[in-house]
């Protein structure tokens, strides 16, 4: 086993828990549908969570040649594979009949699960930039890279819950344009 299949078996393990976690909640959701409306703030931030986890997976599989193992590294990753999994877990309850409506639940969350991915993405860009090369600020990076930060951030402060949608679907349109645009 590499160094990096172990430090990566640790770290695809709790984000292969994280997508469960929001996975189940949302499994959890649509069985008691027809008692409790789910509502698309809360969907649209399970897709964001959802998107956000893999593309981190991605990241640290890209950077498998510079990842040192070592403590510091090891500590680093889990405190950011372990805010991916309380994210996820924060974006469905536990137990769905307890709200009438998700968007209640979502009012109550939304700034935890949005600011813990936040810092996720700040430290995913500080470990790129010191550990490899730093993204260039081409008109690309700055669209689908450097324009996640001050969106989330808006997001994260916003009290009208149209803006945090806006705000969910912008993060979320940034997956697909960052695959569509060459």
């Amino acid at each position: 086993m590499s160094g990096f299949e172990f430090f990566f078996s640790l770290f695809g393990l709790l984000l292969g828990l994280a997508l469960a976690q929001g996975l189940g909640g949302l499994a959890r959701a649509l069985k008691v549908r027809h008692r409790v409306r789910i509502g698309w703030p809360t969907a649209l931030l399970g897709l964001f969570v959802s998107c956000d986890v893999v593309t981190f997976w991605m990241y640290g599989w890209a950077m498998r040649e510079v990842v040192p193992i070592s403590w510091p590294a090891l500590f680093a990753g889990f405190v950011v594979t372990a805010l991916y999994y309380i994210a996820a877990s924060l974006v469905f309850p536990d137990d769905p009949e307890d709200w009438s409506d998700l968007t209640a639940h979502f009012d109550k969350h939304r700034r935890t699960v949005l600011g813990a991915i936040l810092v996720c993405n700040i430290a995913l860009i500080a470990g790129v930039a010191f550990l490899a090369e730093p993204p260039a600020f081409t008109l690309k990076n700055l669209v689908v890279s450097w324009s996640f930060f001050p969106i989330a951030a808006i997001g994260i402060a916003a009290k009208d819950r149209r803006v945090v949608i806006a705000c969910l679907v912008w993060l979320i349109l940034l997956y697909p344009l960052s695959v569509l645009w060459p």
